[in-house]
């Protein structure tokens, strides 16, 4: 299947849909929800019928490893009777130590038990620290004290006896 050349430049140069100078067009932004939301998520919430709950600063969900899915500013849309909550926003996987001054008033009996074993195993890995340095120091006692070189009495005697000819 030979094509000819030129007959394949001329198809080409019919095929354009705007003259030779117009620019491509681009394609226009879809416009987002209010404050940039996911609209299909908007949907879902509508058809749920839950209503946004205000005064919310932080969600922290606690997983069975001992992380913690923190949300630091969430927007939680909530239906207290019937106990249904949605929390979107941006989630940080943390270490439960990360948070621990200001989240041990929502620990679990669960949580609160891997947040023991955590501080167990920090105690005995700080119990082996302090042993090996113990240890260390130890061998090292002597090599810290230098040897005296010279007598500093004689040292002082002709210091006096300069001073004396001043």
């Amino acid at each position: 299947m030979v094509l000819n050349q030129e007959k394949l430049a001329k198809l080409q140069a019919a095929s354009r849909t705007g003259g030779k100078g117009t620019p491509r067009r681009k394609m226009a932004p879809k416009p987002k929800g209010p404050g940039g939301e996911d609209p299909k998520l908007q949907a879902a919430l509508k058809k749920l019928q839950v209503e946004p709950v205000s005064g919310v600063e932080e969600v922290n969900m606690f997983k069975e490893d001992g992380n913690v899915l923190h949300f630091a500013a969430p927007k939680v849309h909530g239906l207290p009777t019937s106990n249904t909550f949605a929390v979107y926003g941006n989630g940080v996987d943390k270490e439960l130590t990360e948070l621990v001054p200001g989240i041990l008033n929502q620990l679990g009996p669960d949580s609160l038990a891997s947040l023991r074993k955590l501080a167990e195993s920090y105690q005995a890995m700080n119990a082996q620290h302090a042993a090996s340095q113990a240890a260390a120091a130890g061998t090292k006692d002597d090599d810290d004290v230098p040897d005296v070189v010279e007598n500093f009495d004689e040292a002082d005697k002709k210091e006096t006896e300069v001073d004396k000819l001043d």
